[in-house]
């Protein structure tokens, strides 16, 4: 189970991220369930973790505009497992996307200091 909190209407959790050989870093994200991604980051934390560059994706942003970010491999923490996931990288915080929270149940308190909460959903066959 991952744990967060509301804070000025933004739903944060914390975990930690890694690149190949390189210490894991803990970074704090806004969870963005406009965004079908799996994480973004900003370039100082790309370069800090020192990610391997695998190319270029094509992002649609909230005014409608279209962008091409670059895409990085990394290595997050999620439900007590390591997942290899592409990050794109985007100026401003950090956010979790949909895709990194395929297959958990999210939960909210959506007020000041309210308690979010991202639950790990059982396999199915």
């Amino acid at each position: 189970m991952i744990r967060g909190t509301i804070r000025n209407r933004e739903a944060l959790v914390e975990f930690e991220v890694s690149g190949p050989g390189q210490p894991a870093q803990h970074i704090e994200a806004v969870i963005d369930t406009g965004y079908n991604g799996y994480l973004t980051l900003p370039s100082h934390l790309v370069t800090a973790l020192k990610l391997p560059f695998v190319g270029h994706r094509r992002g649609t942003l909230a005014d409608g505009s279209v962008t091409r970010l670059d895409a990085y491999l990394a290595t997050v923490a999620w439900h007590g497992q390591t997942k290899d996931v592409l990050i794109s990288q985007a100026a401003g915080t950090p956010l979790i996307g949909m895709s990194l929270l395929q297959g958990s149940r999210l939960t909210m308190d959506v007020l000041d200091g309210g308690e979010v909460i991202i639950e790990e959903l059982p396999q199915t066959a």
